[in-house]
């Protein structure tokens, strides 16, 4: 099922999610939805709040589909390792429209439960180090414009009141 992306302005993009503490059929089944809605939204990672859940869980895939090997379901993420630096255009779902460049670590390792409550440590590097340190920044209610300057931060929050205003958001 493909839920709807929820946009900057929503309180559960700003307020820390709770952790999963049930690893059963209805979180499979909730990751499987966010994977077709971050499909269908054209990204490479949701987390839950974008989808109006107060969950930690975040599903990635920067194939964009191409390699189902690639899809990761993270749940409970924490970053326990960075190292390096990128700055990189970066883009938000529930930003549509809104691209800045971001400074973000290179390498990035996490640690994270799968969908059977498992722990387990993976490394990413480039795009999937990026895409670890936003999906987490959601989990923890922080928007990837919260990285920029404050001028830049405010001409973007501007543009979205005008959007609003107009019934375009």
């Amino acid at each position: 099922m493909i839920h709807p992306i929820v946009k900057y302005g929503d309180k559960v993009l700003e307020t820390p999610a709770q952790p999963v503490t049930q690893f059963d059929e209805e979180l499979a089944k909730l990751a499987e939805d966010m994977f077709e809605s971050m499909y269908a939204a054209h990204g490479v990672g949701l987390a839950a709040p974008q989808i109006g859940r107060s969950l930690r869980l975040a599903v990635i895939d920067v194939t964009s589909g191409m390699n189902p090997e690639a899809r990761l379901v993270l749940a409970n993420p924490e970053i326990i390792h960075s190292e390096g630096e990128q700055r990189e255009e970066e883009g938000c779902l529930s930003l549509p429209g809104f691209h800045a460049a971001v400074l973000r670590p290179k390498f990035v390792t996490v640690r994270a439960q799968n969908l059977r409550g498992e722990w387990f440590e993976m490394r990413g590097e480039g795009l999937l180090a990026r895409a670890f340190c936003h999906e987490i920044d959601h989990l923890n209610g922080v928007l990837f414009i919260q990285h920029l300057s404050l001028l830049k931060r405010d001409l973007i929050r501007r543009r979205v009141r005008k959007l609003q205003k107009r019934g375009e958001w």
